[in-house]
């Protein structure tokens, strides 16, 4: 773990919240809003402080989960396939795969497993995993091509 760019770790977590207020807000956020019944002034109540402090410190988690399965191992058991050292993998496009790849069979499950029980709507599931998988892509991409 010697080899670990932070920076690019803590900026690939900080992109989370770019991210997020492009996508629940100009582009899905009525939409979004609407699917789950927030009112503007709901949405205001608690700390937003609080909710992007632990959203940060979460994705930070899920990105060195990404930058582990993506830069280090690519995913499979320890090889030089995607190692560190095989810098022929280590574009944006190929991390940003990686992302993609985790949030589709690791976070879409488990986010629409919970909407079903939750009985929300499909317009809400896809905005939600779609987040996701544009975000997880990103992050997945820096740490990538940042190392």
């Amino acid at each position: 773990m010697e080899n670990v760019n932070w920076i690019a770790l803590i900026v690939a977590a900080l992109s989370t919240l770019v991210i997020g207020f492009i996508w629940y807000g100009p582009l899905f956020g009525k939409a979004w809003m609407k699917e789950t019944g927030i009112t503007e002034e709901k949405a205001k109540q608690g700390s937003m402080v609080v909710r992007l402090g632990i959203s940060v410190v979460l994705a930070f988690v899920a990105v060195f989960f990404i930058y582990i399965n993506s830069v280090v191992t690519g995913g499979l058991p320890p090889d030089e396939l995607h190692s560190v050292s095989n810098v022929q993998y280590h574009t944006f496009g190929h991390g940003a795969f990686h992302g993609a790849l985790i949030a589709l069979l690791i976070v879409m499950p488990a986010l629409v497993t919970n909407a079903l029980f939750e009985q929300k709507s499909f317009k809400y599931m896809l905005i939600n995993v779609g987040y996701w998988i544009v975000t997880f892509a990103i992050m997945g991409g820096i740490v990538n091509a940042w190392i």
